[in-house]
C-alpha cells in the first residue's frame, strides 16, 4: 500500500509542477474546512462523520478489489457509492439551501465577519420569529409560565430580539453534569456548537448561568452577568468600530479618549422611604 502511494507521489512529482500541487491541496483543504465549519454545531455534522467512514471503507475495499482482482465486489460498491451520493444530498437539503441562502444573501463579502456574528439560522428557522426592541416586559411576557413560548430560548441579535420558543442543540453525554436540567444541557450545547453567549436561568431555584465556548459559569449575581456580558460584548464593539473608522482616513488611528462612568443611582426601597 504505502508502494502505492510512494509510486503515486513519483508520479505527481514528475508531471506537475510544484506550485500547481501546492494550490490545488490549499484550494482543497479551504473547501473541506469550510463545509466543516459551516455544518459545525448541526445535525448534517455526525451525518458528515459517518459519509466520511463510509468512504474511507469504500476506498479500502475499491483498493483491495483492485489488488486482489475482485470483479463482482468492485461492480457492487461502485453501485453503492452512487447510493451514498444521492443518500448525502438528501440528507445535507436543509444544510445546502441554507448555504445557498447564504451565498446569495452576502455575495462572498463576508469574510473578515467577526466570529460573534456566526450564523445559527438553523435553529431559528423552526421558532417563533419575534424582530422586536430588547425589553423587560417582553421578556417577561414570553417567559411567563402561562405563555407558550416560555419553555425554549430566545434569540437575541444585533441588539434584536430575533425569535422566541428556540429549540436548542443539547450537549452530549459526558460534556456536563449529570444533575443538569435540558436547559442548562441546551446552554452548553448551543456555545459549544456555536459561538453564541448563552444566559441560562434555573427555574426552579433562579439561580443565573452564562455558557461560552461549551463552558457553563453557575450561580451568578446579576453585577456578576452584566460584568461578564460586558467582557464579551465590548471588545466585538471595538472591533466593528475600528473597521468602520478605518476607512478614509488614511492610515490615521488615534485612540479615543477613555469614557467617564457614569455615576450610579439607587433607588431606596420601601423601608428607608418609611425611615425617612
Amino acid at each position: 500500500m504505502w508502494q502505492a502511494v510512494r509510486n503515486y507521489l513519483d508520479y505527481l512529482y514528475h508531471s506537475y509542477a510544484i506550485s500547481d500541487i501546492v494550490l490545488e491541496v490549499a484550494l482543497i483543504g479551504m473547501v473541506v474546512y469550510s463545509v466543516i465549519r459551516f455544518l459545525r454545531g448541526t445535525g448534517g455534522e455526525k451525518l458528515l462523520k459517518g459519509i466520511v467512514f463510509l468512504l474511507l471503507g469504500f476506498w479500502l475495499v475499491n483498493w483491495l478489489t483492485n489488488k486482489l482482482e475482485l470483479e463482482r465486489i468492485g461492480f457492487l460498491f461502485n453501485s453503492f457509492l452512487v447510493g451514498v451520493l444521492v443518500v448525502a444530498a438528501v440528507a445535507f437539503q436543509s444544510e445546502l439551501r441554507r448555504g445557498l441562502m447564504q451565498l446569495g444573501e452576502t455575495r462572498l463579502s463576508r469574510t473578515a465577519a467577526p466570529e460573534m456574528e456566526q450564523v445559527i439560522e438553523q435553529i431559528v428557522d423552526t421558532a417563533a420569529i419575534i424582530d422586536g426592541k430588547v425589553t423587560s416586559a417582553l421578556l417577561n411576557t414570553i417567559f411567563w409560565p402561562g405563555s407558550p413560548l416560555h419553555d425554549m430560548a430566545v434569540v437575541i441579535r444585533r441588539g434584536k430580539l430575533a425569535a422566541a420558543a428556540v429549540q436548542l442543540p443539547l450537549a452530549e453525554h459526558g460534556e456536563y453534569d449529570r444533575l443538569l436540567g435540558s436547559r442548562h444541557r441546551s446552554a452548553i450545547g448551543l456555545s459549544k456548537a456555536t459561538d453564541a453567549v448563552v444566559v441560562v436561568i434555573s427555574e426552579e431555584t433562579g439561580n443565573i448561568g452564562i455558557a461560552m465556548g461549551g463552558k457553563l459559569n453557575r450561580f451568578l449575581t446579576i453585577e456578576q452577568l452584566r460584568q461578564q456580558l460586558l467582557d464579551v460584548m465590548m471588545p466585538i464593539t471595538r472591533q466593528k468600530e475600528g473597521w468602520l473608522g478605518g476607512f478614509g482616513k488614511r492610515g490615521r488611528n488615534k485612540a479615543a479618549p477613555p469614557r467617564e462612568k457614569a455615576p450610579v443611582q439607587t433607588v431606596p426601597d420601601a423601608a428607608e422611604k418609611k425611615a425617612t
